[in-house]
């Protein structure tokens, strides 16, 4: 059973705090909270939160963007670290995401008004489209 486990697993690290920590440091701890590790679809959540907090920042400006399931998956990957769990993903997000929109705005290929989908080009490089040019053509 998960909680047997779980309340197993906390005892053993009260043990370890006793063994390496001072009375009085221990007697400051309230609680021990014990979290299990993120699953894949914890973190496609996470992504998928993360992407959707981008999107209204764009849609306040008038740019509407959409991404791939194969992209999600890619920030998923990227955005992980088992030592630290999700917390790399926003840098991710900003490295591969926002600094690419950034320059397409700054160099006015995307503007009021477009339409984005990232997808990936390959297994590694994101790439964005703007699906108001392709229309246009």
């Amino acid at each position: 059973n998960y909680f047997e486990v779980l309340e197993d697993t906390k005892e053993k690290v009260v043990d370890l705090l006793k063994k390496s920590v001072r009375p009085e440091f221990i007697n400051r701890i309230d609680d021990i909270i014990m979290f299990r590790p993120l699953s894949r679809g914890d973190l496609r959540k996470i992504v998928s939160i993360q992407f959707d907090i981008i999107r209204k920042r764009l849609e306040e400006t008038g740019i509407k963007i959409d991404i791939s399931e194969a992209a999600l998956d890619r920030l998923a990957k990227i955005g992980f670290d088992p030592q630290y769990g999700a917390r790399p993903l926003k840098r991710v997000m900003q490295r591969e995401i926002l600094n690419e929109l950034s320059k397409q705005i700054l160099a006015g290929t995307i503007h009021k008004d477009s339409v984005i989908y990232v997808d990936m080009k390959n297994d590694v490089e994101f790439e964005f489209q703007n699906l108001e040019a392709v229309e246009e053509l």
